[in-house]
């Protein structure tokens, strides 16, 4: 009786305070509490940019060309992060690039999504000529140097938003076919596939009712992932000067533009390239969480 009257009284203090924060820590690890407040923020401020902006993101002001942000010595609470090298508010430009951001990453992936995931389908179908043919083509895509490509692209058709678009595009599509095509694959030699082929089915409808739900998780997660993947492209074509063209607001041509200045203002790089970091960096979480979720395999009590 006394072992057992210890025994709860080594137990009282685990039930306390301590609890408190180990409940947190259990429900921020559980749900991506931090990355979905990342992204809301960049969603609002991307739809909202106009109001929220405080300045012109295009305006110019030579008198406040490289002005630091407001925590350093010569900063003002007017331009809160500071100006660039011609005297444009860093804020604004990055409220403004988040739209352009999501905008060309989102076009470019639903096309590739499409596309994608119509090849893959295709392929794990039918298997014989048509699987060989699509991943044939895939691999040849990876072996090309997309950065090269794209750089070609842009010199042929001229440097535009439509044009990142369709770059974009090509992108994102052959990282669909694969996941796609070993899911379709597993899924067609399922029982219920089976007996929807005898009751006399359709391939539309086998494919459309029967397989394409059994594949939408993957869809989902890959598109997740590929979000990042895109954003970080859009900015390194910015950056080569093959993607947005200037003035408009973009991320990597903020950090592009900002390069020659590093040592004395170093700010007009660091700022835009913090919000492609954290926005990067939330989107790949978020994917990997619902990977967790959604995937039976990986799926966490």
């Amino acid at each position: 009786m006394a072992s057992a009257t210890t025994i709860v009284l080594d137990l009282e203090p685990k039930t306390g305070w301590l609890s408190v924060p180990g409940r947190s820590f259990q429900f921020i690890k559980r749900w991506p509490i931090i990355p979905v407040v990342v992204l809301s923020v960049l969603v609002l401020g991307a739809i909202f940019a106009d109001v929220i902006a405080p300045h012109d993101p295009i305006k110019q002001s030579l008198r406040d060309r490289n002005g630091p942000p407001v925590w350093l010595e010569g900063g003002t609470t007017k331009y809160l992060l500071g100006n660039d090298h011609v005297g444009r508010d860093i804020l604004s430009r990055i409220i403004h690039g988040s739209r352009i951001s999501l905008m060309v990453a989102g076009v470019g992936l639903a096309s590739g999504l499409f596309i994608g995931s119509t090849l893959g389908l295709l392929a794990g179908w039918y298997g014989g000529i048509v699987d060989e043919i699509v991943t044939r083509i895939v691999d040849i895509w990876f072996a090309l140097p997309f950065l090269l490509v794209a750089l070609v692209v842009v010199i042929v058709f001229g440097q535009s938003v439509q044009t990142l678009m369709v770059v974009l595009a090509m992108s994102a599509w052959a990282a669909f076919v694969r996941n796609v095509r070993a899911e379709v694959l597993t899924l067609k030699e399922r029982d219920y596939v089976a007996l929807a082929r005898v009751a006399g089915a359709s391939t539309p409808r086998m494919l459309m009712v029967h397989i394409f739900p059994g594949v939408l998780n993957t869809m989902v997660v890959i598109a997740t992932l590929s979000v990042g993947g895109l954003i970080l492209t859009e900015a390194t074509l910015s950056f080569l000067g093959a993607g947005i063209p200037a003035p408009t607001p973009a991320w990597g041509l903020m950090v592009a533009e900002g390069s020659d200045y590093l040592i004395s203002a170093w700010w007009i790089s660091i700022m835009p390239a913090g919000a492609i970091f954290l926005t990067v960096m939330s989107l790949n979480f978020l994917g990997d969480w619902l990977r967790d979720r959604l995937d039976p395999r990986l799926r966490q009590i």
